[in-house]
């Protein structure tokens, strides 16, 4: 008998088990009596044991039918629960994602994409990656981690990548410094000012940042490079050991005696970056996801999703409805 025959002779079994008769079962089935009883039969002969005893009134299970229809119904289950969790692990509904991050999580586009995935997607787990973007590109074409967010237009060869937000340039200073009345502050008025930035991540970056910018100026700024994390950044600003630039997200994180001052019209371009053929199907659904926090941020952002909402679908419904009333 092929494998497909064997499992529908456990399941004629079973449901003869549960009605207690051949011609009870197979009207359920939805196939003859005789043909129900000829396969349970053919079972029968193939483990060499009788499983039910035949009466008038019905059937009901030899003892040695007890013990395998039990030991049945818990197999059929656990190929019922291993189809289930197949599929969903399909269609991305459950699993992981590893996300590598260059922005604050404080505020902003990353902030709202990730409390919206932990509400429309509660079987999918983000595992974050803290790193530079240059880091996470190499590591998304080693497939290490599924999709990264990176600053700038690094090179991205083998890659997919997506435009998804912009953070506009903050100016960190103490708040008694002549420059924390102004409403903004231009790179003109950075002329002379020193800074400081760390030596870990970001602090690269904004060091090459600033000398990119007031080099077209021609100026060279003073930089001090402290072996220090953010928080103790922010303290030295505040006492005024020099200025530093931040991204807007972590604008919402406050610190004592420091001010945040946009700077001109500078602006971060924030990316998804992803391999193409990396196949985790939570990955595709992420992405899907990603776009439809973009729209909705450029179009409603002041939307708040129910709790009971679970698929991307609904989200876009929620979007095109406030479009529209728009």
């Amino acid at each position: 008998m092929n494998h497909s025959m064997e499992l529908r002779h456990l399941r004629y079994a079973l449901a003869a088990a549960d009605y207690g008769s051949f011609r009870c079962a197979a009207r359920v089935i939805g196939i003859q009596e005789s043909a129900l009883s000829r396969r349970i039969r053919d079972l029968e002969d193939e483990i060499g044991v009788s499983l039910f005893v035949r009466h008038h009134g019905g059937v009901h299970l030899t003892q040695a039918g007890e013990r395998f229809i039990c030991q049945v119904r818990a197999a059929l289950n656990q190929i019922r629960y291993a189809t289930t969790d197949a599929g969903t692990m399909g269609r991305g509904e459950c699993g992981a994602v590893k996300v590598g991050i260059y922005s604050s999580l404080a505020s902003g586009f990353l902030a709202d994409l990730f409390n919206t995935h932990h509400e429309v997607e509660p079987g999918v787990r983000l595992d974050l990656v803290d790193g530079i973007s240059a880091m996470h590109v190499m590591a998304v074409r080693r497939h290490h981690i599924d999709v990264a967010f990176v600053v700038g237009h690094p090179p991205f060869l083998n890659c997919d990548a997506e435009h998804l937000w912009s953070e506009r340039v903050f100016v960190v200073l103490p708040q008694r410094h002549e420059l924390a009345e102004r409403d903004a502050i231009s790179w003109d008025e950075l002329r002379g000012q020193a800074f400081i930035v760390s030596e870990t991540e970001p602090g690269p970056e904004i060091h090459d940042y600033l000398l990119k910018h007031l080099s077209d100026l021609g100026y060279r700024p003073t930089i001090e490079r402290q072996a220090v994390f953010r928080d103790t950044l922010l303290q030295m600003v505040a006492l005024g050991r020099g200025l530093t630039l931040t991204s807007e997200a972590t604008t919402a994180v406050p610190g004592a005696g420091i001010v945040y001052r946009p700077l001109d019209a500078s602006e971060l371009p924030f990316n998804a970056v992803w391999c193409p053929r990396n196949d985790n199907p939570a990955l595709r659904r992420f992405l899907s996801l990603a776009r439809a926090v973009k729209r909705r941020r450029q179009h409603a952002p002041a939307i708040a999703f129910p709790r009971s909402e679970r698929n991307i679908s609904q989200i876009d419904h929620h979007i095109e409805g406030s479009c529209g009333a728009n």
